[in-house]
């Protein structure tokens, strides 16, 4: 497993091959993160990475810049090896966390510029997480929730869906809350001499 971009790019990690955690391709990832530019200033977020796994997003996303990447994983094998990853790298900003994501979400009273989740595509509640994710505060205001599934998944008519990128077998959901004022269009009336701006919704 390799860093692709960033400043610790080239920077490789040897998963053990007891690992049952598929990382992200490397061609997936790069083309994931080339879409999250569009999205987001990457100096400028505090990221969480749900369902960890291998540590790989957590670590591309520290290489970025992240001003803080929480991460959390629930099996144990797994979190020590993504400890250890960050450790090697000497930065201070990231949390790893040993729990599981779906009490996480539940809990966790804290928002993120940025929430990835790459959760095993047979879990029986990856349907429900864009809403779980969603409707709370987990996702900032302005923030991005990025869902990774399997191709059997379609997630376009979620309320907050805002598009869907697959390269080779790996799919990606992109989540936003939509702003009110988005399409708002403003309008000025004049009375007793003074303007007045209106906001037609």
């Amino acid at each position: 497993m390799r860093i692709i971009t960033g400043k610790y790019k080239g920077r490789h990690f040897d998963v053990p091959r007891s690992f049952k955690a598929r990382p992200t391709t490397d061609f997936a990832k790069e083309n994931l993160f080339n879409v999250l530019r569009a999205y987001i200033d990457f100096e400028e977020v505090d990221a969480l990475d749900l369902f960890g796994g291998t540590g790989s997003i957590t670590l591309e996303l520290l290489s970025r810049g992240c001003k803080s990447v929480v991460t959390v994983e629930r099996d144990r094998q797994h979190f020590a090896f993504i400890k250890s990853c960050v450790k090697a790298l000497q930065t201070d900003n990231a949390t790893p966390l040993c729990g599981d994501a779906l009490r996480f979400i539940e809990r966790c009273r804290e928002s993120f510029g940025l929430v990835f989740a790459d959760p095993p595509y047979a879990l029986k509640e990856i349907g429900e997480l864009p809403d779980r994710v969603m409707g709370g505060t987990l996702v900032a205001e302005d923030g991005l929730f990025v869902l990774e599934h399997g191709k059997d998944q379609d997630f376009s008519q979620h309320p907050k869906f805002v598009e869907h990128r697959a390269y080779g077998s790996v799919n990606f959901s992109f989540f936003r809350h939509k702003v009110a004022d988005e399409n708002a269009v403003e309008d000025s009336e004049t009375e007793d001499g003074k303007e007045t701006s209106v906001l037609e919704i």
